[in-house]
């Protein structure tokens, strides 16, 4: 009994040791996951494109694909090195791209 740590003590504890490798975690997610946590420091938050704050739509497609946000964006895009783009685009390159029609799927084209 005389070896228990206070709770208190014990949670402060495990939350001190978690922050640091979220940190780390960040850096080895590669770098569209660098981008992805560049733009939730921002503020931005997945669900969010109806207030002007969504994660894809609002900032990680405007930063992959060099183009404005879209005029309803409530929150600046955060600065991402063009390289850590240009890395991204090379392991990943639909991330942050429109999604394909389906329109355009296996059915043949009319001639």
């Amino acid at each position: 009994m005389r070896y228990m740590m206070p709770i208190g003590t014990l949670c402060m504890l495990s939350v001190g040791l978690t922050i640091p490798f979220g940190a780390v975690a960040a850096r080895d997610q590669g770098a569209c996951g660098q981008i992805a946590a560049a733009c939730e420091s921002a503020g931005f938050v997945r669900g969010a494109a109806r207030e002007g704050a969504g994660l894809k739509v609002d900032c990680i497609n405007p930063i992959m694909q060099g183009t404005p946000q879209p005029p309803r964006a409530s929150k600046p895009l955060p600065q991402v090195d063009p390289q850590l783009v240009a890395d991204c685009r090379a392991s990943n390159p639909r991330f942050g791209q429109p999604r394909p029609s389906r329109e355009g799927g296996s059915q043949p084209s009319p001639q």
